[in-house]
């Protein structure tokens, strides 16, 4: 996905509790950045709601819950969204074909609102030795790209996965297959909870398609001058 613009890479997730940060971070955003990151920490506060009101600058938004239920309830968590402006969700891959079947059927069921459902694989705070903590076999690597390939098979859009998976998934997983990055971290931010992390210039070297980036921009003094200086490190990376 080489044609995307530098600008449209770029999510910028918005992880806080307090709806005015938030709706101060997409106006200061507006017009810099295309995608806005809301997670549970905004949603469990501020609902439907909250996400209106920072959809209302104009931004897209990429609504990370990450579902994981029994498929019927996955499915219907995903028809509610219907009220809700956004462009992207995500859900667990290990929730299984049954639950990322009825996802994907339920989110082309919103008629002509496009919905994007991608699905986490292993969580970017995640490594080996974590895994084998709750008894899986075999390393981070092996498991992401079984979970991608069960994604692409079940018809979702993506996947979200590490940096340190992109180069790999990219030679097998389709073109059009989204990769959707967190774990990116410029060199002048700190790597804060994440352990498998790269710079942005090196995600979208080996074939990231989005970057999720939230506390190098959120936190900095000028967030607006952080998240141009992502988008010119992304520009000059991209093939």
């Amino acid at each position: 996905m080489t044609d995307i613009s530098p600008v449209d890479r770029l999510f910028c997730a918005i992880d806080t509790s307090k709806l005015d940060d938030a709706l101060l971070l997409a106006d200061l955003l507006s017009g810099e950045i295309g995608t806005l990151k809301l997670g549970k920490e905004f949603f469990t506060a501020h609902g439907p709601e909250g996400v209106r009101k920072v959809a209302a600058f104009g931004h897209k938004i990429f609504l990370d819950l990450k579902y994981h239920d029994i498929p019927n309830t996955v499915a219907g968590a995903i028809r509610a969204t219907q009220h809700i402006k956004c462009e992207v969700l995500t859900v667990h891959a290990s929730g299984g074909s049954a639950m990322l079947r009825a996802a994907v059927e339920a989110a082309n069921g919103l008629g002509e609102r496009p919905l994007k459902i991608v699905a986490v694989t292993v969580l970017t705070s995640l490594n080996d030795s974590d895994l084998e903590t709750v008894g899986q076999v075999g390393a981070v690597s092996d498991q992401v790209l079984h979970l991608a390939r069960l994604a692409e098979a079940c018809g979702l859009s993506g996947v979200v996965c590490s940096p340190w998976e992109v180069n790999a998934l990219r030679s097998e997983m389709k073109e059009d297959f989204a990769l959707v990055v967190p774990g990116v971290r410029p060199e002048w931010a700190s790597e804060d909870d994440q352990k498998r992390v790269m710079t942005p210039g090196e995600a979208v070297a080996a074939g990231a398609d989005y970057l999720v980036i939230g506390r190098p921009i959120t936190r900095a003094p000028d967030p607006v001058g952080a998240a141009r200086r992502i988008i010119d490190e992304m520009i000059a990376a991209t093939p």
